[in-house]
């Protein structure tokens, strides 16, 4: 079976299956899809490569399908030097957010490629752009790598004209043993890469995000979320949070996210430039560590709306505790309100350098600088020693050390108690605090 009649069975009313190993060689050119190319069930040991010169699969005006390919109960099977072009000019239609029982693969439609129940999976030497749904969505799967892909000008809005989640790599359900990297993310409407499980599912596992690039994203660089044993090094970006229009405000845009329940992961070494956001988002994130890290804004106050702290620890899932974080060696530059919002126990806070805090001039009980009435110093401090977020859990028991700590009102509210929680129950000492 040649590679021009697999397609064609697409284009024409003709029955013709990919087949279920071997190599499937496309030639040069835009062949426009009107459904999905499925891989079929059982495949194995299965290559699909484009041509050196250019193989373009493009959603057709009618187009109605999961995503262009669908890799589904396949194992070894092998993608790349493709070009997937989804036609978000023609099929995006405003969606919210699936109801929390239903996974995104069995809610979000138009995606470049659906991974679904498979395993040995890599996708090398691709590129996606102009996708209303996910680039790359990966549920129920194991060991599936990409590496060198770009992803630009994709996902979709809401009613409200706001971002809902849409345009990168989804890894959910379960999702063990994955990577990307090598990456380019331009222009995306939601995450960039991210994982994702239903809270009665099980977790994402052993996973990788290395040395990708990320630029002009409305929500998430990286998110973790409901996983454990995940990696997130050496990734690079600016402008998250950008166009401001298309942030949801009811989701903060993070470079650095976590949610669920989180454990045993490494955040390191990654670097970011202008958040209108938060850097760390550090939400159901316990037993791991957030070292080396950097995210520095150089505008004023008014060029971040949706700007706030610049690591936030939090603790919304039921069944995590904040506890043993080490928060080491990170540099804030430029955050909006404070460095660092810590709750739970066990942490060691050492060496980080939080400067240009507060770029709100925030003052106790200044309007717009009130976010708990009964507070009213948290969003004035350079770190913050909270109560809790959604169930009571006081910072204590944890070591914060020689951290630098600067910004306007620094010399007078650099290291702030929330009111009931004891300053003495936590080791403080060596920080250098200054105004700026």
């Amino acid at each position: 079976m040649t590679a021009l009649l697999a397609l064609a069975a697409w284009l024409w009313p003709t029955q013709v299956a990919v087949p279920n190993s071997g190599t499937l060689s496309l030639p040069p050119g835009v062949w426009e899809l009107a459904h999905e190319l499925v891989v079929p069930a059982g495949a194995h040991e299965l290559e699909i490569q484009g041509h050196p010169q250019g193989t373009v699969l493009r959603a057709g005006s009618e187009f109605r399908g999961r995503a262009l390919l669908v890799v589904e109960q396949a194992r070894a099977v092998r993608i790349r030097n493709l070009v997937f072009h989804g036609r978000r000019d023609l099929l995006e239609r405003p969606q919210g957010l699936p109801p929390a029982n239903v996974p995104f693969f069995a809610f979000t439609a138009n995606n470049g490629v659906l991974v679904l129940d498979s395993e040995d999976v890599r996708i090398e030497d691709a590129r996606f752009h102009g996708v209303a749904g996910f680039a790359v969505l990966v549920a129920r799967s194991r060991r599936v790598h990409i590496e060198r892909v770009e992803v630009r000008d994709s996902g979709s809005l809401d009613e409200r004209g706001r971002n809902n989640t849409t345009g990168g790599i989804l890894f959910e359900e379960g999702t063990a043993e994955f990577s990307v990297r090598a990456g380019r993310f331009l222009r995306v409407r939601g995450n960039g890469v991210w994982t994702h499980s239903l809270y009665t599912s099980p977790r994402n596992s052993d996973g990788l995000v290395e040395d990708n690039y990320f630029e002009e994203l409305a929500r998430d660089a990286v998110q973790v979320g409901h996983a454990t044993r995940v990696r997130v090094v050496r990734n690079r970006g600016r402008r998250i949070g950008y166009p401001p229009h298309e942030v949801d405000p009811e989701a903060t845009p993070v470079a650095l996210d976590t949610a669920g329940d989180t454990d045993h992961c490494l955040y390191a070494w990654n670097r970011f430039e202008e958040v209108n956001g938060k850097c760390i988002d550090l939400d159901g994130f316990h037993d791991g560590e957030v070292r080396g890290n950097s995210c520095v804004n150089r505008g004023r106050r008014e060029d971040y709306p949706h700007g706030q702290f610049g690591i936030v620890v939090n603790d919304t899932n039921p069944d995590m505790r904040s506890q043993n974080i080490v928060i080491a060696d990170n540099r804030i530059e430029g955050a909006v309100f404070g460095g660092l919002f810590l709750i739970g126990r066990g942490h060691r806070v050492t060496g980080n350098i939080f400067v240009r805090l507060n770029l709100a001039r925030c003052e106790p009980g200044k309007p717009g600088c009130v976010y708990w009435a009964d507070q009213p110093e948290l969003l004035s401090a350079g770190i913050y020693l909270g109560r809790g977020v959604s169930r009571p859990s006081p910072a204590e028991g944890s070591l914060i050390a020689r951290n630098t700590i600067r910004g306007f009102g620094m010399s007078r509210r650099c290291i702030v108690a929330a009111p009931g929680v004891e300053r003495e129950k936590n080791r403080i000492t060596a920080n250098r605090c200054a105004d700026e």
